[in-house]
C-alpha cells in the first residue's frame, strides 16, 4: 500500500511503502532528518505526523491505515 508523505516546511511530497523506515523516506525525498543515536533515545530525529503524534524517525516507519501522512519537521537548536 503506497502513502502520500508531505514533509513540511518544506512542502515537498512523496509516495511511501507502509513500512518503509521514514529516515529512507527522508533520504529519497532530498529531505534531512537530523540524527543522533539511531536507537530512539536522544529524540533528535523526533517528528510529528499530522500534528498529532510524536515519533522518533530513526526507529520507526510508515503505519498503516492512512493514505497520506504530513510530516512536520523541526530543528532541535541542541542538535
Amino acid at each position: 500500500m503506497t502513502v502520500q508523505v508531505t514533509f513540511q516546511p518544506d512542502d515537498v511530497t512523496i509516495a511511501a511503502e507502509v513500512g518503509e523506515p521514514w529516515l529512507t523516506v527522508a533520504d529519497r525525498a532530498g529531505v534531512s532528518i537530523p540524527t543522533g543515536c539511531l536507537m530512539g533515545s536522544c529524540h533528535a530525529c523526533e517528528v510529528d505526523l499530522d500534528d498529532e503524534e510524536s515519533i522518533c524517525a530513526c526507529i520507526s516507519a510508515v503505519p498503516a491505515g492512512r493514505s497520506a501522512i504530513v510530516v512536520n519537521l523541526y530543528i532541535d537548536p541542541t542538535w
